[in-house]
């Protein structure tokens, strides 16, 4: 049903896809993977009329064709589902279902309220999701806002749907839901492009994967044909090993304490600790409030009771300036918000929180400035062309190398990852992962939330488990299992 041949694009005298080609049959799951900056986003973009190719053609139901706008891609029927959401949070479920496209009476503008309502109720139910339709979007989860952007897709008679890391933000029970509609709708012959760099979704709900690296294409496989150390050598160019660097933790002194840490109604009497040199995941299901916890600590948000201990002494933590005074860093969850200024520099970027080291009498030194991104792009082999290129043009990956940076360049003692990895292709996770490793040889004590449990299970000495709020369970990474930290996260029991 669709076809891309010799697609070709450049921006400024840079190829970003060379030669590029893709197909994908009716009722059929497509996994388009690749490494971040691979060109994936861009193939999607030109698909779908947000950048003009230079060579190369389209075929769409058998006609050529070159799509002006993501609407009229969308009228011919292939419509997107992008990473960040387009849900209006303020307007009704139903407002937002048939945005655009609203049911009005005559041309008076008034909206039938009640028909929208009804049919929307009727397309969500289709879908698995029983949900009042007058309800403001804002009360709806991520998973369910993606079955609503899924449903309004399909009110557009959308035959093709590209969806782009459509789980990143999701529970288990959510993914297994929205996995759930998508072989359904896939059943009744609508053909879905996937993008992820989660390699167990991937072989869990594609059919076949066309791999691209550098702008080209590498190969297309179908996952009955293929596993999942063919696809990364395809990805990356060369073979990753295993996908954890070995751990060899050598433990030091406790290094942070925490005792009945509480922020009602987030989480309460929280306590464990942390050794030098250890890496301590914090796992659960999403609102478990392990986020909330680190947020807390680093001093973001102000924790309700609770004491905390740096190396044997107690400490006040009142403000995120605090925490790095006591050796802290925090990589947040969301690089783009919380973690970056996109519109700055890479090299602006990375000085953010190394103010104190890179300045004298208030002036910033250019000299050390530039000296600290060489510095950290040499240690973590970030990927640009100038260090004056802004953040924003820089791939997922990257972008966390940057935040990263930004963290390493103070020396923190404690290092806090909420999901490092969360968006980052397979040859950076590695990367990352074994900048964690030589972290805490050093004897830094890593904190991590992770939202995926192989990740836990690979990188972690230690894991606590966290069920609404409070604290379930502390295993050691011995023999075990997935099985037994859902079981924990789910409110199977408590091991505390």
């Amino acid at each position: 049903m669709l076809h891309m041949k010799g697609i070709t694009k450049a921006f400024n005298g840079n190829t970003v896809l060379r030669d590029v080609e893709f197909d994908l049959e009716p009722g059929e799951i497509h996994a388009l993977m690749g490494e971040n900056g691979a060109g994936k986003s861009t193939m999607m973009k030109v698909l779908t009329g947000i950048h003009p190719k230079d060579e190369g053609a389209i075929t769409w139901k058998g006609q050529e064709v070159a799509f002006k706008s993501p609407q009229e891609a969308e009228e011919a029927g292939i419509a997107v589902i992008h990473q960040e959401l387009n849900i209006l949070p303020y307007l009704s479920i139903a407002e937002n279902l048939f945005l655009g496209k609203e049911e009005t009476l005559g041309k008076t503008g008034i909206l039938k309220t009640k028909k929208m309502e009804t049919e929307a109720k009727q397309r969500l139910a289709e879908l698995g999701l029983n949900i009042d339709p007058s309800a403001e979007a804002a009360t709806l989860s991520v998973g369910q806002q993606q079955i609503v952007e899924i449903a309004r897709a399909l009110s557009s008679n959308a035959e093709v749907i590209i969806m782009d890391e459509p789980t990143a933000a999701l529970t288990d029970r959510e993914i297994e839901q929205l996995f759930k509609t998508v072989r359904a709708l896939k059943d009744k012959g609508v053909a879905f492009i996937y993008i992820s760099h989660r390699m167990e979704e991937i072989f869990a709900i594609c059919d076949r994967i066309t791999v691209l690296r550098d702008g080209q294409w590498v190969g297309v496989k179908r996952i009955a044909e293929t596993n999942f150390d063919e696809i990364v050598q395809m990805m990356v160019g060369r073979a990753l090993g295993d996908r954890f660097p070995e751990r060899a933790a050598t433990l030091g002194d406790t290094i942070l304490e925490v005792s009945g840490l509480t922020r009602d109604p987030y989480f309460r009497d929280v306590s464990f600790e942390v050794k030098q040199g250890e890496i301590v995941a914090l796992a659960g299901l999403m609102g478990a409030g392990r986020t909330e916890i680190v947020q807390s600590l680093f001093g973001y948000k102000k924790a309700t009771a609770g004491k905390v201990k740096i190396n044997g002494k107690s400490v006040k933590i009142r403000t995120p300036h605090d925490a790095i005074g006591h050796g802290l860093a925090y990589v947040t969850e969301d690089r783009k918000s919380e973690g970056l200024i996109l519109d700055f520099s890479v090299e602006q970027n990375i000085s953010l929180s190394n103010f104190p080291t890179l300045s004298s009498n208030g002036l910033m030194s250019a000299k050390k400035e530039r000296a600290l991104f060489d510095r950290m792009k040499e240690r973590l082999g970030i990927r640009t062309s100038s260090p004056e290129l802004p953040v924003k043009s820089l791939s997922g990956g990257n972008q966390q190398k940057v935040v990263l940076s930004k963290w390493l360049g103070t020396n923190p003692s404690i290092l806090i990852l909420d999901e490092p990895t969360r968006g980052v292709d397979v040859g950076a996770k590695k990367e990352i992962y074994s900048i964690m490793n030589e972290l805490a040889e050093k004897g830094v004590a890593i904190v991590m939330i992770s939202s995926e449990l192989p990740e836990v299970l690979g990188m972690a000495d230690r894991v606590l488990v966290m069920h609404e709020g409070k604290l379930t369970a502390q295993l050691d990474n011995k023999d075990l299992t997935q099985e037994t930290i859902m079981n924990y996260a789910t409110g199977g029991g408590t091991r505390v």
